[in-house]
């Protein structure tokens, strides 16, 4: 930024507030991804940033994400691979900061990465690295931990921050609290909150890329086969993934079933095919046509993981059964049963396991582009708080990337103030 242009933005910020009160050009509320990389993106412009997280450590999510490797972006980034009431609204401000922008910065640090499947990126190492990363291209910005967000208003021409420890003037807000998911982390619903009393609409959040729940009936397949995997693709709705498939005591996990779970909808249905690499009937009348004298168990688990197909077979009347004795229309339904098994969860595990928050912020009450508030001028909204969730496997990293970097770029346009 050229200095005329630097000097325009430091002297537009708003001073008209309360005598005493402390005055920033931009608060930023929340440490996390979209918070930290918002601020990282207002560096060196001359500008007043205080970031502002009740949490004792930043990027906390981050810390924890991938298993401690952080899978900080996914290259096959595109619109459709988010979920929202307004199914382009992310598109414009992902077409602005693309997962190559995130890797460039990546490699000017020396984070060491690999691309695990799928175009999924994870570093090498700790996931403290991309924290450590963040916290140090904030610059100048105050990060101050341990302070609690109350609520925003407005005030003197620009918005006040009301938190724990004092008011805080300033020119613009940027709303980065997060969701409710991984309460243990310090997630809340504080930004659903504050943005309600703004008079933003709320889509209802819910608990996304979670484990799903059986009730008591249908758990006599899956408790005793806790711990087996198996690839399968699992359809919810319209939406079908092809992934990791894993049994539980409380009923079914893995990639597929996190990735349907956020397209999933309590008293629906899942539809899934535990074998989708095969035509089980055409397998198992085959396998009869060829001698039948094995067991029909035996026959499943040339598809299937030994002790599912087992299991299924039991589950059939047909734990000792010979495959010669059955008719075709037997092993035909038998064969429905592994690739079109129909199931209806009860239930999620809830926030205490889910990734994401499904639902926030009514994107119809924010721009596309800038992410300010419709409701309330100087207010910006990103991450996970807005009702934009992406596929597991690194899409919601770089919709927080993206989206603090697309607010971070309209607060330099304009200038703090709000007009």
């Amino acid at each position: 930024m050229q200095e005329g242009s630097r000097q325009k933005l430091v002297d537009c910020a708003c001073h008209r507030y309360r005598a005493g009160m402390e005055h920033a050009d931009i608060v930023i509320l929340g440490a996390g991804a979209a918070g930290l990389f918002c601020a990282d993106s207002l560096a060196g412009q001359g500008l007043r940033v205080v970031v502002i997280d009740h949490a004792r450590a930043p990027g906390e999510k981050i810390r924890i994400s991938g298993g401690g490797r952080c899978n900080f972006t996914n290259l096959a980034t595109s619109h459709d691979r988010f979920l929202s009431q307004v199914p382009r609204f992310c598109a414009s401000v992902l077409a602005g900061y693309r997962p190559q922008d995130f890797v460039a910065l990546v490699d000017r640090a020396g984070i060491a990465w690999h691309e695990k499947t799928q175009g999924q990126l994870f570093c090498d190492g700790k996931a403290t690295q991309i924290v450590r990363m963040l916290v140090d291209r904030m610059g100048d910005a105050s990060l101050r931990l341990g302070t609690a967000v109350r609520d925003i208003s407005a005030g003197g021409g620009g918005l006040i921050v009301d938190t724990d420890a004092s008011p805080i003037a300033a020119g613009r807000v940027v709303l980065a609290t997060g969701g409710r998911s991984i309460p243990k982390m310090g997630a809340t619903g504080v930004a659903y909150d504050i943005a309600a009393r703004l008079g933003h609409r709320i889509v209802t959040p819910r608990a996304g890329l979670v484990p799903l729940t059986f009730a008591e009936q249908a758990l006599h397949l899956t408790r005793p086969l806790a711990g087996v995997s198996v690839a399968a693709a699992v359809r919810a709705g319209r939406t079908a993934f092809r992934d990791g498939l894993l049994f539980t005591h409380r009923g079914l996990s893995g990639p597929a079933i996190l990735q349907a779970s956020s397209f999933w909808s309590p008293g629906d249905e899942l539809a899934i095919d535990l074998a989708p690499d095969d035509d089980a009937a055409a397998a198992l009348n085959a396998a009869k046509r060829q001698g039948g004298r094995g067991q029909v168990a035996g026959a499943l688990a040339r598809l299937l993981p030994e002790r599912l197909a087992s299991a299924i077979a039991d589950e059939a009347g047909l734990a000792a059964a010979r495959l010669a004795d059955q008719p075709d229309a037997r092993l035909n339904a038998l064969g429905r049963r592994v690739n079109d098994w129909r199931i209806r969860p009860v239930g999620s595990e809830g926030w205490r396991t889910a990734e994401v928050t499904v639902g926030g912020v009514d994107c119809r009450d924010l721009d596309a582009r800038t992410l300010e508030s419709r409701r309330v001028a100087g207010l910006h909204i990103i991450g996970e708080a807005v009702d934009v969730t992406g596929w597991l496997g690194g899409y919601n990293f770089q919709w927080a990337w993206a989206s603090g970097h697309a607010a971070a770029r309209a607060i330099l346009r304009a200038g703090p103030g709000v007009s």
